[in-house]
């Protein structure tokens, strides 16, 4: 956060903004600090997101409305699972992979480089995995796809599902 206050100073109203505005409105940010201001926001708030929804004994399955999402968008839990897999061992290099909620009520799985979040793109983020090497290479090395069939297992659904 001390990088993006830094980045911010001087930089007028913009510097006022939530990090939620700053994420929903990249495109606004002066070009001159624009790269920046992705880098400290993005990660700020895709690291914020990420760690409120994992705990211990969590996992399992998702319930109520989120399950009916899943189920109607996807077809399955067990379909979803492989396609949000699939989108996180085929994302190049480091990023996060989504459920995000599009303008039209669809929900979709977004894999992202870097710092991007949906909030950049227009949708509303719901579920998010880190797929940066920091974030599985001391215990999987290259096994990412080792990473994220454990990271079901401590995913809080009871949080994923405020957000949709």
């Amino acid at each position: 956060m001390d990088a993006l206050n830094k980045t911010l100073e001087g930089a007028g109203a913009v510097a006022t903004w939530s990090l939620d505005d700053l994420c929903k409105k990249i495109s606004k940010v002066p070009p001159k600090i624009r790269t920046a201001v992705r880098r400290t926001a993005g990660q700020h708030w895709n690291h914020s997101l990420f760690w409120t929804q994992m705990g211990p004994n969590r996992g399992g399955e998702p319930r109520g409305k989120l399950a009916e999402i899943i189920d109607r968008h996807f077809k399955s839990f067990a379909k979803f699972k492989d396609e949000f897999k699939q989108a996180a061992t085929q994302l190049f290099g480091s990023g996060w992979v989504w459920l995000a909620r599009g303008p039209r009520k669809t929900y979709e799985i977004v894999p992202l480089p870097d710092e991007e979040n949906p909030m950049m793109h227009g949708m509303h983020a719901v579920l998010v995995l880190d797929v940066w090497e920091h974030a599985y290479y001391l215990q999987y090395q290259n096994r990412r796809a080792d990473y994220v069939d454990e990271w079901w297992n401590v995913v809080n659904w009871d949080e994923v599902g405020k957000r949709i």
